[in-house]
């Protein structure tokens, strides 16, 4: 039975005003690393708030294949018992990590320190997407790889009998290679250092620090970050809450900012400065947006963002802004439709490497539905006007964020807007649709072929 049969179209048809307060899933990148710490340290750790799309739920399961023990209770509170750093068991069978990109990457890196062999796969999509930016500094630190098409999934990595710590400068802006090469210096005699030119996001250095690792973080004059990391020590099991996922939350803000009359509070967003690149662009757009009740929440700042209706214009948005945002491109392309003027993304190439090729879907799903796009290598480039045409129907192509993005743009375009398939949303977002329509927006299954 292929793929097709499966799909499950919805349609998003224009709104009235939207209105109410949501909280958003748990972060999804504090989600992963949240088990994986936890699968390392020495007790148990508890998670509150743990993101469970599809992604997150590929980890415990890892997480599990390596030995720990990972449970939920029925207060939704997850347990992670921990083996200690270098304590992971020897998987007895192939790790599938679905379409889960960052957590088979973070993954991999957690696996290389061990000296014991792992396989990691994934679904059509993951297959398909380059990892040889984890696979070099890993080499480079002695881990064995083989790999097919020498830098594709399906993968096997093997930890080094002699590991080797090294300094690594970060060739492009990758939280996951970093992320990865930290991970495996954990079990590493000696001092590994990661030299960050751009800044990207922290959750890795924050957590492990959180967690006892003997870490410290430099910045230069220029901006650019050090990050020293001692192998060999303990972690100790922490009490994690995870705020909400600014991903996931950019699109019920970007819903509030282009539907008119619209009122809606995301309530315990993640405001860390390396991941609200999309509020900052979208206020200077002029949309409305404010932010209340700041806290800081397990070292990380968090608050509610009531985001009103409002009129957009278009913007350039400085190109190293994108490793604050990267995720949050398809659905900025979304409201740059509904602003007025020009709206310049640039520097984005790391879009073509995603769950799909979201430069060229997003493009190709905005051409559709009549809005005046053009892309370039690495940029999108929206006129906007008040109101898109819509009418279309847009691929998927197994990608959650073009899935919710193209929802999104149905609930003020002047015609429907219909997904070919629902089902991708299920890995970040899961409940997305219910979460939409009890702020007022228009969803409808629709029958397929």
């Amino acid at each position: 039975m292929s793929t097709q049969d499966h799909r499950k179209p919805l349609r998003a048809r224009a709104s009235g005003p939207l209105k109410g307060s949501i909280r958003p899933p748990g972060d999804k990148s504090i989600s992963h690393r949240a088990l994986m710490l936890g699968a390392l340290a020495i007790g148990e750790t508890t998670v509150e708030g743990l993101l469970e799309g599809e992604d997150v739920l590929a980890t415990a399961e890892a997480m599990r294949a390596f030995g720990a023990t990972v449970i939920r209770d029925d207060g939704g509170v997850w347990h992670v018992k921990g083996l200690g750093v270098g304590g992971l068991l020897e998987p007895d069978k192939v790790i599938d990590y679905g379409n889960a990109g960052t957590g088979v990457r973070l993954a991999m890196g957690l696996a290389g320190s061990h000296g014991f062999a792992t396989t990691f796969t994934g679904d059509a999509s993951l297959v398909g997407r380059p990892m040889g930016r984890i696979f070099e500094p890993l080499r480079r630190m002695g881990v064995q790889i083989l790999a097919r098409s020498g830098d594709r999934l399906p993968a096997t990595i093997e930890g080094p009998e002699v590991p080797v710590p090294i300094e690594y400068r970060v060739p492009v802006a990758s939280a996951q290679v970093k992320s990865a090469v930290l991970l495996a210096a954990l079990n590493f005699s000696g001092t590994t250092t990661v030299i960050e030119p751009i800044p990207t996001r922290d959750h890795t250095e924050r957590m492990l620090a959180a967690f006892g690792a003997a870490i410290e973080t430099t910045v230069a004059d220029d901006g650019v970050r050090t990050i020293a990391i001692d192998g060999g020590a303990d972690l100790q099991a922490q009490k994690i809450v995870v705020p909400g996922d600014p991903s996931s939350a950019a699109f019920p803000i970007v819903a509030a900012a282009i539907v008119e009359g619209s009122d809606v509070t995301v309530e315990n967003a993640l405001l860390n400065p390396t991941r609200i690149g999309l509020i900052d662009t979208l206020v200077e757009m002029g949309a409305d947006i404010t932010i209340d009740n700041r806290r800081s929440v397990g070292g990380e700042e968090v608050g509610d963002v009531r985001v009103r209706g409002s009129r957009m214009k278009g913007v350039a948005v400085p190109p190293e802004r994108a490793p604050s945002m990267i995720d949050e491109y398809p659905i900025l392309s979304v409201a740059a439709a509904f602003a007025e003027g020009e709206t310049r993304m640039e520097g984005i190439g790391e879009l073509r490497v995603k769950e799909s090729d979201r430069i060229a879907m997003m493009v190709a799903g905005l051409k559709a539905n009549g809005v005046d796009v053009d892309e370039g290598p690495e940029s999108i480039v929206v006129r906007g006007s008040a109101r898109p045409a819509g009418g279309a129907t847009v691929a998927t192509s197994l990608d959650h964020r073009i899935a919710m993005s193209f929802l999104i743009l149905g609930l003020g375009a002047a015609n429907p807007v219909t997904i070919d398939d629902e089902s991708p949303i299920a890995t970040s977002f899961p409940a997305f649709r219910d979460m939409m329509t009890g702020l007022g927006a228009r969803f409808e299954s629709v029958d397929g072929d």
